[in-house]
This record gives C-alpha cells, structure tokens and sequence, in this order.
C-alpha cells in the first residue's frame, strides 16, 4: 500500500515511521509511505498556506491552491466512488472532527485501496473549494486537536495491522478487540503467580478447547460489562 501524506509538519512523522512494526513495514517495502510538505506549494517567499476568512471570524483557513497542488502531485483525478472496486485510484481523505469517526469497519475498507492520500488540516479547517478534491473526512473522535497529523498517525497505525505481512500473526489481528465486533479476552504471561495473583488454571491446562470457551466467554461478558453497545449491533 501507498500512504502519502499532505502536512505543513512532515517532520511529526519522523519517529512515527521509522519505528515498531511501522518501521519494518516501511523497511521491507511492504508499506511506501511519503509525507509531502504542502508549503513547498506555495509561491511567496514566507511559504505561506494560510489567510484569514473571509466575511470576518477568528483564527486562519489553510488557503485552497497549495492544498490543491499537493492533493494534484499525488496523482488524484477525479472523486472515486467510496467502497466500490477498483480500488486502485488514490482516495484522498482529509482528517477532520466533522467527518465520519473512524472505526473497525471502515478500517478494513480502507485496507483493500493500493493508495491513501491523507489531508492534515490546521487552523479553522481548509478553504471549502479544496474539498472538491476530498473523497472522504475522517475523525478519530468528538473532539478537536491541533491539527490532523496525530489523527493522521492513528488512521495509518489502524489500517496497516490489516495488510498482510505489517503484523507477522494474521490471528493477532483477527483476535484484536473489535475485529468481531467484541472486546479482547485478558491476556497473561509468565510468572505465573505475581503477588499472590495467579494465572487462571484453564490457561495452563493444555486443554485447548476449554481454553478457547474460557477466552469466548471472556470476551463476551467482559464486552457485556464495558461495552454493551457493541452487542446491540
């Protein structure tokens, strides 16, 4: 998969990419992820992507040519139908809180394009005529940041567990809370006593089909408990 990202702070991305599983993803050609500085589109020599709005209002909108010309070097045309095959055109998503909220679905819809272009906003929000550009808004939550790279970070993390290769067991992913619409069983590890706390028995039973009940049931009341929401749906 492709991953360009439009930012006017590609180097919040440093880390980000060059660590973890991320890191090795991108390493091993697996993920190609670029970021590209939306002020190397503009033409003043202050680089400037912002101006203040029109028919007055507090704080800048990010200016619509820069952010046009950086959606344009991706390779984007035209708006992709969301969803439907193929899904080899580049869908361009611009990380915004009015946008649909991420969540396990749309993750795994967004895992089978061969190119994501995400769009960070900052300011008050991107001039309006750029999102004609824009084939989706994405949130991560009901709430407001400073800007969309750290949305941005959690959107790649999210879709990359779901290509095959980023994360070496494909059951790690499958077992993740959400994936089936339930909260994760516990986990344990060695020792297995700590501070007189100790691992449940049917873990260290070697009775592989009591063990998979034990981890069904606890993953049920624990969804149950936490969030019955999801076993409404």
């Amino acid at each position: 998969m492709k991953i360009d990202i439009l930012t006017i702070f590609p180097e919040m991305f440093t880390g980000f990419l060059t660590s973890s599983l991320l890191g090795k993803a991108v390493k091993k050609n697996i993920l190609n992820i670029n970021c590209i500085d939306i002020r190397s589109f503009t033409e003043d020599k202050h680089n400037t992507v912002d101006d203040k709005p029109f028919g007055g209002g507090v704080g800048m909108v990010m200016k619509a040519e820069p952010v046009y010309k950086a959606i344009k070097s991706t390779g984007v045309k035209k708006h992709n139908n969301l969803y439907k095959k193929p899904f080899k055109k580049p869908l361009v998503v611009f990380m915004s809180p009015q946008g649909e909220k991420l969540n396990t679905d749309m993750v795994k819809q967004l895992s089978k394009y061969d190119h994501l272009v995400l769009l960070c906003g900052h300011y008050e929000g991107i001039d309006e005529r750029a999102m004609n550009w824009v084939d989706k808004e994405v949130s991560i939550g009901d709430y407001v940041l400073t800007g969309g790279e750290v949305p941005a970070m959690v959107l790649i993390d999210a879709v990359s567990r779901m290509i095959p290769g980023v994360v070496k067991e494909k059951l790690s992913v499958e077992q993740d809370s959400f994936f089936n619409g339930m909260l994760d069983y516990p986990h344990y590890t060695r020792p297995a006593k700590f501070k007189n706390m100790k691992v449940p028995d049917v873990l260290l039973s070697g009775n592989h089909a009591e063990i998979e009940k034990w981890k069904n049931k606890q993953s049920f009341e624990r969804t149950q408990k936490r969030r019955p929401d999801l076993l409404k749906k």
